[in-house]
């Protein structure tokens, strides 16, 4: 995978007044397959460079995404929208076509994934900001903006098992945008919390969009991506197969799964 820059890339010089618009996310002709078969005979394939043999996650994936940007992806379970993130995260490699990515990447994926159950909120909040590259002093700075954002109070010096999966959420939320990162990939965590912990984290990427940030969410709520995004993507199949207004998109999903009466 061709990269422009990768997750602990420090950001961009921004001096001087710049007005053409950044492309910060481009995806050309990307496929991406998993391997079906397991265990001796397809390591020996591996060794030998044999063909991967598998299903088909991501099909010639064109996507283009620009700084200040709040793109959402949609699609039924299993089409491949959240494996689309994890490419752009660096996470998976492609098997063909390239992905560009042009600055420091957030990825907020599932109920606090990548903390550990057996450290505080607090001691998973400096360690996700270390593996960023952020020092121990300014994740401690972050803390008290971090603590409030997530309402957890006293909670934060517990330990994460003892958290229900809203509190994951939360946290995960609050620093993933606390250190502001220049792309923040979300996948489904925006509809956890109550309506006003909803509302809270809405305003929180509106707010990162508007200091040149860029964000690509993964959610099953449309109406909360209806509000914050700027266009929309429908993946269906491992194939993005509509790509627009937020309106239109929806539409088309409800084509391909028209609704049970």
């Amino acid at each position: 995978m061709d990269y422009w820059s990768i997750r602990l890339r420090k950001k961009p010089s921004r001096g001087g007044e710049v007005s053409m618009t950044l492309t910060t996310v481009e995806l050309d002709n990307v496929d991406l397959k998993f391997p079906r078969s397991s265990g001796l005979l397809s390591s020996i394939k591996s060794i030998f460079g044999k063909k991967k043999e598998g299903f088909t996650a991501l099909q010639n994936i064109n996507l283009k995404v620009n700084s200040g940007e709040v793109i959402g992806v949609i699609g039924r379970n299993g089409s491949g929208k959240s494996t689309l993130l994890r490419v752009i995260a660096g996470i998976y490699p492609t098997d063909e076509g390239t992905c560009k990515v042009r600055g420091e990447i957030s990825l907020l994926s599932g109920l606090g994934t990548g903390f550990s159950r057996h450290l505080s909120g607090r001691e998973n909040a400096i360690l996700y900001g270390s593996i960023l590259g952020h020092s121990i002093q300014t994740m401690e700075n972050y803390m008290p903006e971090i603590i409030d954002f997530s309402e957890l109070g006293e909670f934060i010096d517990q330990p994460l098992r003892t958290y229900s999966a809203g509190m994951k959420a939360r946290l995960g939320l609050a620093v993933a945008s606390a250190i502001k990162p220049e792309i923040l990939l979300v996948d489904e965590v925006l509809g956890v919390g109550d309506p006003n912990f909803r509302e809270k984290s809405m305003d929180r990427i509106l707010s990162m969009v508007e200091d040149a940030g860029t964000v690509v969410i993964v959610s099953h709520s449309f109406a909360l991506m209806k509000k914050i995004c700027s266009r929309m993507v429908l993946i269906d199949k491992g194939k993005i197969v509509e790509e627009g207004d937020c309106d239109l998109v929806i539409s088309a999903y409800y084509d391909l799964y028209p609704k049970k009466v």
